[in-house]
């Protein structure tokens, strides 16, 4: 007895006597005859350190500026619409365009769900851009898809204001064949929205509202390219309404995989709605093909085609070029009432994120059926690499190539 009552005072005294922080600690433990001499000197906690029990843990470090921005983007890509109501995406960077020259844009891709619920409509997306180039262009943007339940209503939109310094051959394709380059500063607002009900499987009708008012400045009177049109307005405003029908089997608007999307489009411009002379209409006829020829590899077709009314102001004409069909001719150099073009693409994803396209093509401008002219028939190819922004939405960078040019541009989402 008197031997555990002598274990216990001295298991009290080690229990009172360890916490002091840098002092050697000796003593003796007595159990059952066996007699244990030790010394023990206590280490302070460090204050990273939370001790639990007897477990120290010590917690992870923060992740540096730029292991922060990767974690960042690597999370871009996993599809969180249904977790948040908008899941947003930023990035910026430098641009490039044959139109716009050097420059640095900002961008902000969104996917969201209206129903959360709903695990079969593909998600609705948005895209808001800016961006300011050396050249003097700016401009800022939005569009997007908002998708209703089961895909059965859609409102297309684009919002847009550009400010850019141009070039001006004329209209007709011998004027941009032959004639030397004019410069004029051209302001552009620019607003559309359609509206879609699907009435068939896959299969839509809608409306249209159209506003584009444009303003040209700083004209150089004495130029080739300008007397095409020197007996015009410098400043257009025209509103218009219109309907289309549509087809469309597309999974994902932004960067089909696979499907068929089929658009006849026509629109009208009353005198009323603007300052043209006229009334006005515009025809757009659009057929696209998609389809997954291997592992990660989509081969894409697209034909365009659209015819404008005699009379329509020169802002308002069929341009050639810029973004999205005769990519690396400079849009408008190449401008008629009416202009046909196909491209044909095959897209690749090459590694995680990164992938690349290959495309060929050809299109045509003229001023109407009867005056069509294949020899004015105009190539077109190039090669382009795709960065993934967020899930299926790409950033892209393409070198087009034609008949005595070439041009680099960036954006986002496919062109077409």
């Amino acid at each position: 007895m008197q031997i555990k009552r002598k274990s216990a005072i001295l298991l009290i005294l080690l229990s009172t006597v360890l916490p002091s922080v840098g002092q050697t600690v000796e003593s003796m433990y007595i159990n059952n005859g066996d007699t244990v001499n030790y010394s023990y000197t206590p280490v302070a906690p460090t204050p990273q350190q939370q001790v639990i029990g007897q477990d120290s843990v010590t917690p992870r470090r923060k992740r540096l500026f730029f292991g922060r921005i990767i974690d960042y983007f690597s999370q871009s890509t996993k599809d969180r619409s249904f977790e948040k109501k908008i899941d947003f995406t930023f990035a910026g960077g430098p641009s490039y365009s044959k139109n716009t020259s050097l420059g640095i844009g900002i961008l902000a891709a969104g996917l969201y769900r209206l129903d959360r619920t709903d695990s079969v409509t593909p998600p609705s997306n948005v895209s808001i851009f800016a961006s300011i180039s050396v050249s003097g262009f700016y401009s800022l943007g939005v569009e997007g898809h908002n998708i209703f339940r089961r895909n059965k209503n859609r409102i297309d939109y684009t919002a847009a204001f550009t400010s850019a310094p141009r070039d001006l051959w004329g209209i007709g394709y011998n004027s941009g064949r032959y004639n030397q380059e004019s410069s004029y500063v051209e302001k552009h607002y620019k607003l559309n929205m359609r509206y879609l009900h699907q009435f068939l499987p896959k299969t839509f009708i809608g409306a249209i509202i159209d506003f584009e008012h444009t303003t040209g400045k700083k004209f150089k009177t004495a130029s080739s390219g300008y007397q095409d049109i020197a007996h015009q307005r410098h400043k257009y405003t025209m509103s218009g309404v219109g309907a289309l029908l549509e087809y469309d089997s597309r999974d994902f608007i932004p960067n089909p995989y696979r499907g068929i999307y089929l658009s006849w489009e026509e629109m009208l411009f009353p005198k009323g709605l603007g300052n043209c002379s006229s009334s006005i209409w515009r025809t757009r006829l659009t057929a696209d093909f998609y389809k997954e020829v291997w592992s990660s590899g989509v081969l894409a077709a697209d034909l365009y085609a659209e015819f404008n009314s005699e009379g329509t102001p020169w802002p308002m004409l069929a341009r050639m070029g810029g973004s999205q069909r005769m990519r690396g001719y400079y849009e408008g150099k190449y401008t008629d009432n009416d202009m046909i073009t196909i491209q044909i693409e095959l897209r690749q994803r090459i590694w995680r994120r990164i992938g690349c396209v290959v495309w060929a093509g050809a299109g045509n401008v003229f001023p109407s059926l009867e005056k069509f002219n294949w020899s004015h028939t105009l190539p077109n190819y190039g090669v382009g690499l795709r960065w993934e922004l967020k899930k299926r939405i790409n950033v892209r960078l393409d070198t087009g190539f034609g008949r005595k040019t070439s041009g680099f541009l960036l954006n986002i989402n496919e062109a077409f």
